[in-house]
């Protein structure tokens, strides 16, 4: 990695930033028990969420997870707190009318308002704040599109918003690639490491038994009852809940068909003087555009670097390769930031679906809650409760409007996504457009 042009600093490593705070857990393997009200397939804020609630209403828990707990998209992303879906509010009051837009967005917000009262109640320390948000617009149709869309916002939701034109582009990011965009002050950020870190806690001082290490290679139904199977042994059990998103096995078919596994990418930078990160960052907000093909940045909410991601879909678990794609993405938009070296590369699946929803239901008696759509750390930790709730037949607390739809699939799909890169092109074709 020498050399006049070199962008690796000399810490460099193909590993999550957030793993440096948050290592994941080194511990001895557990015994996979013989019986338990409940199993739960997954580690992540989902699994835990749910976990967390069902051992406090008195259930034996276990938790399987098939690598280190927390090992997937929990510990990767980008600690964005937001409170949107993938359809915007505007297309949902133009599609499907202003009853279900409303309870759609005002559920959003209560998906929000989820993680920052278990934050609150737990008093988990993970460098949450409402900090805000700046979303930067790709092109004049852009800007227009997002004034309509956050004017409709305040009318009918009472959501407050800015918008920053191109001239004064520079009070929100240092950049002049982009057109203006919207200042978002009611969303937030967090240490997604420390976040999972301390639900894990908190489901294990509850009573939940959260085995790593222990992937689930077969699930069977015997009556009312269920066995699964993992690498180290079975437990038979009442109820199952999958909460595997991203890394959905082959040991539950009907659900990984029905979620499409897309691969994240970030970096962080070796530690940058105040003056650049101002210069960069204005104001500490979380950011992103309004691309298809979404790139993002961040500070640090614990150092002075800069956090940087994008380019999702490029299928590499090359790191160097990873750190030069996102380098050149972050250098094309800041090119200030040329010589600014890469301290860690990382990546990491999150998961969509076809219909764009995320979804909690049931199926063949087992639960699920998965396929966020780039809204994993509102909609993991608000339905895994949501599915805990379920299990617990408690109907009032369970309803949601995500619940019980017709989860699609393709005739075609069989849980490879092999057709990613020709989507991606699509979305960066349309985005080099500014559509």
């Amino acid at each position: 990695m020498a050399g006049s042009h070199d962008i690796f600093a000399d810490d460099f490593r193909f590993e999550p930033y957030w793993w440096t705070a948050a290592p994941r857990p080194e511990e001895d393997l557990g015994y996979v028990p013989d019986k338990a009200d409940a199993v739960v397939v997954g580690s992540g804020y989902t699994g835990l969420s749910a976990a967390l609630t069902l051992t406090r209403e008195g259930r034996h828990v276990v938790v399987f997870e098939a690598g280190p707990a927390g090992y997937g998209a929990s510990s990767r992303n980008a600690g964005f707190v937001g409170k949107s879906l993938k359809y915007s509010f505007g297309h949902l009051l133009e599609t499907k009318g202003e009853a279900y837009a409303v309870e759609v967005y005002r559920e959003m917000q209560d998906a929000f308002d989820c993680v920052t009262g278990l934050i609150e109640q737990e008093q988990i320390t993970c460098h949450y704040r409402q900090c805000g948000r700046y979303m930067a617009a790709n092109s004049p149709v852009h800007y227009e599109g997002m004034a309509r869309e956050y004017e409709l916002r305040r009318k009918y939701l009472g959501d407050e918003s800015e918008m920053v034109s191109k001239q004064d582009q520079h009070t929100a990011l240092g950049s002049d690639i982009y057109h203006g965009g919207a200042i978002l002050p009611g969303l937030g950020g967090l240490h997604p490491g420390l976040y999972h870190l301390g639900l894990l806690q908190r489901a294990r001082n509850a009573g939940a038994n959260v085995l790593g290490h222990t992937p689930v290679t077969k699930i069977v139904r015997d009556g009312s009852e269920f066995t699964v199977t993992t690498s180290r042994g079975a437990t038979r059990t009442r109820d199952v809940l999958i909460a595997t998103n991203g890394y959905t096995p082959k040991a539950t078919p009907w659900l990984r068909r029905r979620v499409i596994p897309f691969r994240g990418l970030m970096i962080a930078t070796e530690e940058l003087p105040k003056e650049k990160l101002d210069q960069i960052v204005p104001v500490d907000r979380t950011i992103h555009d309004f691309n298809n093909n979404l790139t993002y940045l961040r500070r640090a909410p614990d150092s002075s670097r800069l956090l940087f991601g994008g380019r999702t879909g490029l299928m590499s678990d090359d790191g160097e390769k990873i750190a030069r794609a996102i380098h050149g993405r972050m250098t094309k938009i800041l090119p200030d930031m040329e010589n600014v070296k890469v301290s860690r590369a990382w990546n990491g699946f999150g998961a969509g679906t076809f219909d764009l929803y995320p979804h909690v239901g049931t199926h063949d008696g087992m639960h699920y809650a998965l396929g966020y759509c780039f809204a994993g750390v509102p909609m993991g930790t608000y339905l895994g409760r949501k599915m805990a709730m379920r299990v617990l037949q408690k109907d009032r607390d369970a309803k949601t409007v995500f619940a019980d739809r017709p989860f699609p699939t393709k005739w075609w799909y069989g849980g490879t996504p092999w057709f990613t890169p020709a989507v991606v092109a699509r979305f960066n074709w349309l985005d080099a457009r500014g559509r």
